[in-house]
Parts: structure tokens; sequence; C-alpha cells
């Protein structure tokens, strides 16, 4: 008994522990937001909510659970965010997802690769609202933690704002607690994913409308958000901002984001040296484990961004990081060249 109300406990806790991150969160993304970069940006704050790459209910049911699905206790609060149109598979994975003690689980319905849709996943999804509603169903049977919804405004050519709210309802009465909206179209033909971040225009006006049609609904906003004061002019209007790939391409933007988003002003706000300084014991162990340092150090490019000899840093472990000698040495010996 005992056992059982700390396992209840826990869950309690971990809903607490994601809403209170989803006010400011950073974005699953592919090749990027592996355990490395979360071990990272964790380091610049306890508050922020953080995503597993997209990881499909196939691969969970099919593959290595353990290799997709590990992450250390140090990264939470963590979202897994779950790739499929099948709700039995959700429900499964959703299952095995719990057992790994996640935050949150999160239903990716906006990617707009070429590689998803033939998945019959993201973006392409948005076109049957009741579908997305049955897998919102089952992933909510198969576990009490928070289940999320990530989507764009529209697809293609879609201009119509009762359309994407009608897909925002559908998934509200199915009981998804938080819509995290990335405010363009997603385009299924004709533009790649890089250019579908770019190119379709961002419309945070109607993401704005809709926290004022769903008032009780927790909405967040994405898209094209790089600053922090960027952030608190959307927070005044939405429950929470999700950031993309601006923490990958300059860590130190986070620097400050517990004083700024989180109004906690007695945390201690480390120069770029001191982060680094406390990334080293994880690559320590990670290399002494027979990680390559390459696969950790690519997150830590960005973090001089904008300072002196910020491209010596870059250049230096670009040509060394990837050699098979390559040590905790081969940063030391990066961190001189902007000391």
């Amino acid at each position: 008994m005992p056992e059982l109300q700390a396992k209840r406990a826990m869950k309690e806790q971990n809903k607490t522990r994601s809403t209170v991150g989803r006010r400011f969160s950073v974005a699953p993304m592919m090749d990027c937001s592996d355990r490395h970069s979360r071990f990272f940006l964790r380091l610049f704050s306890k508050n922020i909510l953080l995503y597993t790459e997209m990881v499909t209910a196939a691969a969970i049911l099919h593959g290595d659970p353990d290799r997709l699905l590990g992450f250390s206790d140090e990264e939470h609060p963590l979202a897994v965010q779950l790739g499929g149109s099948d709700p039995e598979q959700l429900y499964r994975a959703a299952q095995i997802c719990n057992e790994y003690g996640y935050n949150e689980i999160n239903l990716n319905c906006g990617c707009p690769s070429d590689r998803v849709q033939s998945g019959s996943f993201g973006a392409c999804l948005m076109k049957d609202p009741g579908l997305v509603a049955d897998c919102v169903a089952a992933l909510k049977s198969a576990t009490s933690l928070p289940v999320t919804v990530k989507h764009r405004i529209g697809i293609d050519q879609q201009n119509d704002y009762d359309i994407f709210a009608g897909f925002v309802a559908a998934q509200v009465d199915a009981g998804a607690e938080a819509m995290i909206v990335h405010a363009r179209n997603a385009w299924l033909q004709g533009l790649n994913p890089k250019q579908n971040r770019e190119i379709p225009p961002l419309k945070y006006d109607w993401v704005y409308r809709l926290k004022q049609d769903f008032p009780a609904q927790e909405i967040i906003i994405n898209g094209g958000i790089k600053t922090l004061d960027a952030c608190l002019a959307h927070l005044q209007q939405v429950d929470g901002v999700m950031l993309g790939r601006e923490p990958y391409q300059n860590p130190y933007l986070l620097h400050n984001v517990d004083q700024v988003i989180f109004d906690q002003q007695q945390v201690e706000i480390p120069d770029r040296i001191a982060m680094l300084h406390r990334i080293y014991p994880y690559i320590e162990r990670q290399l002494s484990q027979g990680m390559p340092l390459t696969r950790m150090v690519r997150h830590l490019i960005g973090l001089f961004h904008g300072e002196p000899n910020a491209r010596r840093w870059r250049r230096y472990l670009s040509e060394n990081a990837y050699k098979k000698t390559a040590g905790i040495e081969t940063l030391y010996q990066a961190e001189r060249l902007v000391s």
C-alpha cells in the first residue's frame, strides 16, 4: 500500500511539474533534442519543460524501448513526443512510456516531412480531426499523465480559422490538456521541412483568438520566437511559449530564463564558461562508457554565439571532436580559444 501511494504521489507531482514547465518549453526536434542536448539545456533551468525527439508508437512496440525512451532523472520535467495514427498502437506505446516516468505525453500533428507523411502521422493528421481525437482518447485511457497535442494552424493553402478551431475543439473534447500551436500552416507538398518553418506566414493572432475562444484550455504558442522578451509579450495573450531552433543554435539564450519567465530573481546567472564547466562531468561519464565526444559536443557548438572567438571555438570542435581519439582534452583546448 505505501508503494502504491508513493506511485500515485509521483504521478501527481509529474502533472504539476509538466504544467509549470509548459509556461516555457523547448520544442521536440529530430536530430536535436536527444538526451545529451536535454541534459545540457537542463543545466540552465530546472523549470523549463523539455521534450524528446519524436518517437513513433510502432518503433516503441517493435524496437528497443530503453534505447528510444531512456533518460536520466536530471532531465525532468520531460515530455515524450509520440508519432502515430493508430489508436491501439498509441495506447500500448503510452503504457510503456508511462513506466519510464515521463511528465507528459505529446502527440505530433505538426511535422510536414515526406517521411512522416508516408507513415500517416504528423501534420497530415489535421485532415482528420476525428481520428486525432480517437488517438488522444486512447492516450488518455492508457495513462494518468497529461496528454497534449502539437499541431499547425492548418495545412497547405487552407485559410479558414473555423476549420482550425474545429480541429482544436475535437481534441479538447477528447481530453487534451494543452494544445501547442505552431502558428503557421504546414504545406504537405512543395516545401521541405526547413522551408515549412520559414515560408508559410506566421499568424500569432489566430492563436490569441483561439485562447479567447477556449478560455479554459491551456494554449501554448510556437513558431518564429527568438527572444525572452518576445516570450513575455506572447504570455500576455496565451498560457505558454515553446521555443524551437533558437535554444539549439544559441543555448545561452536560456541563461536568465528563470529570472525573466519564472520570476525567480534569486537564481544565479552563470556565464558561458561556467555553463561549460557544468557539463564537463557529464561528458566525462559518457566518454568512460564509450560515447563518442562528437555526439555530445555538437550541442555545445552554439554556446559562444555572438561572442569574440566564437568562430574559432566552432571551427576547432568541428575539426577535432569527431576524431576517434577525441576526449575531454579536446574540449579543454577549445575552451582556451574563448577564455
